[in-house]
C-alpha cells in the first residue's frame, strides 16, 4: 500500500542518475518500429524481449514511475492500479501490457506482492530502456509514458508525460488497440 512517511530506500544510485529533470523528447512517430529491449519479468519471473512479440499480438508498453518499494508516484499510482484492474480487458482483446518500472529486483518484487500486480513488471534499474524510448526524468526517477504497438512491434499511439497528464487513459490505451 501506498506509505507516505517511510523513505528508506529512496536515495541510491538511481535516483542520482534520474535526479536532474530531462523533459521528454521521443521522436518516434507512428507507424515506426520502437526500440527493442529485453528484461525480466519480475511478476512471471522470466525474461521478456518485445521482439518475441511481433507477428504475433499487440503490446502496451507502461512505462511507470515507482520510487521504491515503498514509495509510489502520487500521479502514477492510480494509473498502475487501473491498469492492473482492467488487465483482463487488454488480453481479452488479445493485447498484452508490460509495465516497465526503474526498480530493482529486489524492489520489484514487493511492488508485485503489495499491489497483487497480474501484469507483467519489467525492472529496467539501469534506466537503459526508458532512456532509449526518451520518456525523460525527473526528482529521482525516470517520467511515465505509454506505447501502443500494433502486431507488427509499429508505434499506433504514444503519451508522455504533462502536469495535465500525466499518463494516456486506459481508456485511451484500450481504444488505440481498436
Amino acid at each position: 500500500m501506498l506509505n507516505s512517511t517511510d523513505f528508506s530506500g529512496l536515495i541510491n544510485q538511481r535516483v542520482f542518475r534520474n535526479f536532474w529533470p530531462i523533459p521528454a523528447t521521443n521522436s518516434l512517430k507512428l507507424g515506426e518500429r520502437t526500440p527493442d529491449f529485453e528484461l525480466p519479468d519480475i511478476t512471471r519471473g522470466q525474461s521478456v524481449k518485445l521482439s518475441d512479440y511481433r507477428g504475433k499480438q499487440p503490446v502496451v508498453l507502461a512505462f511507470t514511475r515507482i520510487f521504491t518499494e515503498k514509495q509510489y508516484c502520487p500521479l502514477c499510482y492510480p494509473h498502475i492500479i487501473d491498469l492492473n484492474r482492467k488487465y483482463e480487458e487488454f488480453t481479452s482483446r488479445g493485447v498484452e501490457v508490460l509495465m516497465i518500472t526503474s526498480t530493482d529486483k529486489q524492489q520489484s518484487e514487493k511492488v508485485v506482492q503489495d499491489l497483487g500486480l497480474k501484469m507483467p513488471l519489467l525492472s529496467d534499474p539501469s534506466c537503459k530502456v526508458f532512456r532509449d524510448y526518451q520518456v525523460g526524468q525527473a526528482l529521482g526517477a525516470p517520467l511515465p509514458g505509454q506505447f501502443v504497438l500494433d502486431k507488427d512491434g509499429r508505434l499506433r499511439y504514444k503519451h508522455l508525460f504533462s502536469f495535465l497528464e500525466p499518463n494516456g487513459s486506459v481508456e485511451k490505451l484500450l481504444m488505440a488497440n481498436g
